[in-house]
């Protein structure tokens, strides 16, 4: 009975395998996936005819459609035989037995019984396994990294060890399709109706490459920070989605070889969001001051801080906390020491009429009493 079955068996796929077929995408496919196997059009809510074709056969003369975006990868019994980056339709030819076919011009009797003795030996089935797959080439958006706790590195313009919580997303593309598939994508995902998603929560070799990714942000971090060009800022980089992507990617390939033995590389990051820890916020606070008091609004801000301090000074302890100001002044250079604008020449240090002047525009002001004006005035006249 097992002989008669497998003849059957073997006649019967092989008159199904001689239609020719029209491989397309698969239809409902995620934006983010990055390798599936081509189907016929009959059984993707088609209307092809051959229902009955071996689903790891693809007939001689069968039409392969490449959309914009993809490559075509061929595989002849688990080996990669070739590989096409450009959109367009291809027909498919093999010297492999399985794949002749009548309406390809290979002839009728010889291709035929070639097929059926083949397949009588494996038990009516094909000796061999042809399968096409698409690759995404595009940017493959979604891939999330995050830390549970502060990580640390050594930041260039704080000249110190930093650490922050992150999180954010990257686009990954698939640069060396051929490197990709034999070095990194499982077997199990080599299979018609498998597809391999780097945003898929079970598949564990996306998985592995989360774990990289955060295990290189600290590095990635140290690489910006230093770098003179980005400016030694970290600020930057959530306005920096393409340096800080750099930055991440040559962490991840110094430390994993993502390019050179996987075949994939990091495009574009996006920060979400960067919570420093207590230590790295008063630094930042101490550098948002210096950059206050910086430039030209620097010296307006230092000047109002200073007039700030001798009203104070006045109010709360007369020409003793003038005199006081003055002396703290002095230490630092005294109050002329700073930067000044354009302004028209003041009146000599020496002249009375100017000392009494001021003084009694401190009086009217209220930043002296009546008897501080007097002393005052008596010593500029010398009396």
């Amino acid at each position: 009975m097992g002989l008669v079955q497998a003849v059957k068996g073997a006649v019967g796929g092989m008159l199904a395998d001689q239609w020719k077929d029209f491989y397309t995408v698969p239809a409902g496919l995620p934006a983010t996936a990055a390798l599936f196997a081509a189907v016929p059009q009959g059984t993707n809510a088609g209307r092809g005819a051959n229902t009955k074709g071996s689903s790891n056969i693809i007939s001689n003369g069968s039409k392969i459609v490449v959309p914009e975006g993809y490559g075509l990868l061929l595989m002849q019994d688990g080996k990669i035989t070739g590989f096409a980056a450009e959109a367009g339709g291809y027909e498919w030819r093999s010297d492999d037995v399985n794949s002749q076919s009548i309406f390809a011009g290979d002839g009728i009797v010889s291709p035929l019984i070639k097929q059926s003795w083949e397949r009588f030996k494996f038990g009516g089935q094909p000796g061999g396994q042809q399968l096409a797959f698409f690759v995404s080439l595009k940017e493959l958006p979604d891939n999330r990294f995050g830390t549970q706790s502060e990580i640390y590195w050594d930041d260039g313009f704080l000249n110190t060890q930093v650490g922050a919580v992150t999180r954010g997303s990257y686009t990954l593309r698939i640069v060396d399709p051929i490197l990709f598939v034999k070095n990194f994508v499982p077997a199990t995902y080599l299979q018609p109706g498998q597809v391999f998603d780097f945003t898929d929560l079970d598949n564990a070799a996306a998985g592995q490459l989360f774990n990289e990714v955060v295990g290189s942000l600290a590095p990635a971090f140290s690489l910006y920070s230093n770098d003179p060009a980005k400016g030694n800022r970290i600020t930057k980089l959530q306005q920096d989605s393409i340096g800080f992507a750099r930055s991440l990617s040559a962490a991840v390939e110094n430390a994993y070889q993502w390019t050179t033995d996987r075949g994939l590389a990091i495009v574009k990051t996006a920060i979400v969001s960067i919570e420093y820890d207590a230590n790295t916020k008063e630094l930042l606070k101490t550098v948002q001051r210096a950059d206050a008091l910086s430039g030209s609004r620097g010296n307006s801000n230092l000047q109002a801080s200073v007039a700030a301090g001798m009203q104070a000074a006045g109010e709360n302890g007369g020409a003793a906390g003038l005199v006081g100001l003055g002396m703290a002044g002095g230490m630092m250079g005294g109050i002329g020491s700073l930067q000044q604008p354009a302004t028209p020449a003041a009146p000599a240090a020496d002249d009375p009429v100017a000392k009494l002047k001021k003084a009694k525009e401190m009086l009217d002001l209220g930043l002296i009493t009546q008897a501080d004006y007097d002393a005052l005035k008596a010593k500029a006249l010398g009396l």
